[in-house]
């Protein structure tokens, strides 16, 4: 049985399984995996696809600023949807046609992922959101906003969405630290996002909100990132996602790049952060991503982020050969 399973490597995995301590795992992760909650809500894979209605952003049309943040491709983060020129059903079908190829794609959760998804009437939103919900195998719908765009109406119509379906509503936080948010142009401060992040909160407990956080933004260092981590941890959020500054081209970040005021986050400080921050998350809350992506014909550097399965694997290699798990920092504090 060794010899026809690969031998040595699948006596290690089995291992590494069977003494998994992480409690929301049936691998051998040490994280609360996407794909982990995907089973154990919907019964089995999801597709997630990615879309673009069209929308700006605040900090791109002037409401709060120009440009959009220092990172930001002239796609506000949907590089990887169709083209908002297409109609959104056809974007829906034309990457649901291309996942097929790899995995079933029976369920599907359409993804607003470009640019700020809020950010317009919410009568318009509704019927965007609405037609969403009935195409083939929708079974959710995620939808990444900023939490400086959602008025009274636009929350209490995504309340009433999460009645009638697993709803989840992700939130650009990147970081805790004002300068930072005023050095990247993001447009607007942490208590707004408090603001905003509370307000779902309590307009439904059916909303899922996802964080999203990135590591290796300019200006701040080791401890700075670990306080974002700490005081998102301590909202107990449902999803946490965990980026990679990429440097794009065409991008006020590639510029810094190019000049030299900025120098990206090397492979192994990449994975030694992140594998800290699991350490300080709850062990509940879903962990959405662990590194981002870079269009290939874009990304400027760092060039070891195109390896993305083997940073990943080695994110694994470094909780297990340290003995961590999501969450084991804040069972230690609890003991002290």
């Amino acid at each position: 049985m060794t010899e026809k399973n690969g031998g040595h490597k699948s006596v290690a995995r089995s291992t590494q399984t069977q003494r998994n301590p992480f409690p929301f795992s049936d691998s051998n992760k040490r994280y609360h995996t996407y794909d982990y909650y995907l089973r154990r809500t919907f019964g089995g894979k999801c597709a997630k696809i990615p879309l673009d209605a069209g929308f700006t952003c605040p900090n791109i049309d002037g409401r709060c600023g120009v440009g959009g943040c220092i990172y930001c491709s002239g796609r506000g983060s949907g590089d990887f949807a169709e083209e908002a020129s297409v109609p959104l059903r056809q974007q829906y079908e034309i990457v649901r046609t291309a996942l097929s190829s790899k995995w079933s794609v029976e369920r599907c959760i359409p993804y607003f992922q470009a640019h700020t998804n809020t950010y317009a009437p919410t009568e318009v939103l509704q019927q965007i959101f609405e037609e969403a919900l009935t195409y083939p195998g929708a079974v959710g719908l995620n939808i990444a906003t900023r939490a400086d765009c959602l008025t009274e109406q636009t929350v209490r119509m995504l309340s009433s969405l999460a009645e009638r379906t697993v709803l989840t509503v992700e939130l650009g936080l990147q970081s805790v630290h004002d300068l930072t948010a005023a050095r990247i142009n993001r447009g607007h401060t942490y208590a707004q996002f408090l603001d905003g992040y509370e307000r779902l909160g309590q307009a439904s407990r059916r909303i899922g909100r996802c964080v999203h956080l990135i590591f290796g933004l300019p200006g701040e260092d080791d401890d700075m990132m670990m306080e974002s981590v700490r005081r998102v941890a301590a909202l107990k959020p449902e999803q946490v996602k965990l980026h990679l500054l990429h440097v794009l081209r065409g991008t006020a970040l590639g510029e810094m790049y190019e000049r030299g005021a900025y120098t990206p986050l090397t492979r192994e400080r990449y994975i030694s952060l992140v594998a800290r921050a699991l350490t300080l998350l709850p062990p509940e809350t879903v962990i959405g991503r662990l590194t981002g992506d870079g269009m290939g014909t874009a990304l400027l550097a760092p060039d070891w982020s195109r390896r993305k399965v083997s940073v990943i694997n080695d994110i694994d290699k470094t909780l297990y050969e340290n003995d961590l798990w999501q969450g084991c920092a804040r069972e230690c504090a609890d003991v002290v």
